[in-house]
């Protein structure tokens, strides 16, 4: 799943601490990060949204209700 334009990473990283199986960010060099950890939550920060916004990622939810979890906060937002 892509996503475009978060611009609020706090909250976007709650929803991402609700989620029950790991959500994994796929990096353009083939990596995949897991997001539930707070390691890999700052790794990204620093690394990727550096501005303070995060303009475009991809993700993969391991679990279908995680995923629906992560498409109702894109939409509320």
């Amino acid at each position: 799943m892509k996503i475009y334009n978060i611009k609020n990473v706090n909250t976007f990283f709650d929803v991402i601490d609700q989620c029950k199986g790991d959500v994994l960010l796929l990096t353009k060099d083939g990596d995949e990060l897991n997001l539930k950890s707070k390691l890999s939550q700052y790794v990204s920060l620093t690394q990727f949204f550096g501005a303070g916004t995060i303009p475009e990622l991809e993700i993969k939810a391991k679990e279908p209700k995680d995923l629906i979890r992560l498409t109702n906060y894109l939409i509320s937002a």
